[in-house]
């Protein structure tokens, strides 16, 4: 989908393959946020309120006790309230011990109504910013209050000490920032999922499958992710398809001439289709086992073979069950064989008459292995696999091997795919009849 313009849906639609990385991302910007909340932890807040009756606009003048009337504003107030003067006095009674400038960057005073004037203290610790507030509160009004003070002498008194602070929860202090973390994370990880979406050169859509090798996709079905010699015996012995994969398989069978065979009572013979699958590509190795399975539970002979000239070890686990004599095998109810083929050893499968042969394509090598010859090739591809270069390498490979790739069989489809992989076919060209110049078509008798 490279360089595809991008709607809401299909940014979507990527978001939803690459949620891993947005989960992860997302995680990543949690643990962040937390992190910068536990360093640097929200500011508590303890506030003091000195009343100076007098005081009740920022122009009105206050009365000392010699009957002076003096221009001390609410502003003026504010100033003196945070001067040096006043915190050098506080410093003694806050504990641990602040510096003046600290102390100068822990306080703020304000005038929320005429008389009334507002002192703040702010620290990491919700004690010390009680602490703070009403050190300097007491602090002003010994300031102003004392006769001969530098500011005139104001009747102020201490209206209400600060008792509690605000903004000391710590888990209060750590939901904003993880919060953030977690959307800004997020939003990252949307972003680098759909660069990266954008410019996914690997196929997807069964369109683009077909497209790139110009055969059909015979069918699409999500695969059994086997793992051990047991995962694939119970693959072999118990798959059932939905019903709508059931049919997509039994189509497949007409269309190779089995299933059809089988209903009109005629004797079908031995059809041999090879699956063709990347090393890299593990899901796409249980296509040929799952077809297999599936032939064989409708009662068809149906032989499951690897060859022996591939490595072992690309086949893994699925080399050793089907080395497994059947008989060694118990509770195996359905026709299946699992078997390993050297050369052309029609002998092993002659009472069969579907027989499915796994090749596995290195893709290092990029050459088939000298395997057991059969009647139809198909490639085995999982979505998002491959890109359309890997493909056509593939393709090429197994055209020079003599084995031409009659159509594709998809693992995992994507669930947002809605196209069908289906190849249009030429109409038949008619050839003109060259005219004479009257008109009349000419012949040609022999």
């Amino acid at each position: 989908m490279s360089q595809q313009p991008l709607d809401l849906r299909t940014s979507l639609h990527i978001a939803r393959r690459y949620r891993a990385l947005i989960g992860g991302l997302a995680a990543l910007g949690l643990l962040a946020g937390v992190g910068y909340a536990v360093l640097n932890p929200p500011k508590a807040t303890g506030e003091a309120l000195v009343v100076i009756p007098q005081l009740t606009t920022s122009s009105d003048t206050a009365v000392t006790n010699t009957g002076t009337v003096i221009t001390s504003g609410s502003e003026t107030q504010v100033l003196i309230a945070g001067s040096d003067p006043v915190l050098k006095a506080a410093l003694p009674n806050i504990s641990p011990a602040m510096t003046l400038a600290e102390l100068r960057a822990a306080v703020a005073a304000s005038n929320p109504t005429g008389a009334i004037i507002a002192i703040d203290g702010h620290s990491t610790s919700g004690a010390q910013a009680v602490e703070i507030a009403n050190a300097v509160a007491k602090s002003y009004v010994a300031y102003v209050t004392v006769p001969g003070s530098p500011a005139g002498r104001v009747n102020a008194s201490l209206l209400q000490p600060a008792e509690s602070s605000a903004g000391d929860n710590r888990v209060e202090g750590v939901l904003p920032g993880a919060l953030i973390g977690v959307i800004a994370g997020a939003l990252i990880g949307f972003i680098v999922a759909l660069a990266r979406g954008r410019n996914e050169r690997r196929l997807r859509q069964r369109d683009a499958i077909a497209n790139a090798l110009g055969v059909p996709v015979l069918a699409a079905m999500p695969v059994m992710h086997a793992s051990d010699a047991a995962a694939w015996t119970r693959l072999l012995d118990e798959y059932e398809p939905s019903v709508v994969l059931a049919w997509q398989l039994r189509k497949l069978l007409r269309q190779l001439g089995i299933a059809n065979a089988r209903d009109n009572g005629e004797e079908a013979g031995v059809l041999s289709l090879a699956v063709l699958t990347r090393s890299s590509d593990k899901p796409a190795l249980a296509l040929g086992p799952q077809l297999a399975a599936f032939a064989a539970s409708l009662g068809i002979k149906t032989a499951l073979a690897v060859s022996q000239e591939q490595d072992p070890a690309a086949l893994a686990t699925l080399y050793r069950v089907c080395a497994t004599p059947p008989d060694a095998v118990p509770g195996r109810g359905r026709p299946l064989q699992t078997l390993v083929v050297s050369g052309n050893d029609a002998a092993d499968v002659a009472d069969a008459e579907f027989v499915v042969l796994v090749i596995v394509i290195d893709d290092d090598n990029r050459r088939l292995p000298d395997t057991t010859r059969t009647d139809v090739t198909v490639l085995g591809v999982s979505a998002g696999s491959a890109t359309a270069e890997q493909l056509a390498r593939i393709a090429m490979a197994a055209d020079a091997d003599g084995r031409g790739i009659a159509g594709i069989l998809v693992a995992d489809p994507d669930p947002t795919d809605g196209t069908s992989g289906r190849i249009p076919q030429l109409a038949k060209i008619q050839r003109r009849i060259p005219t004479r110049a009257t008109g009349i078509p000419t012949e040609s008798r022999r």
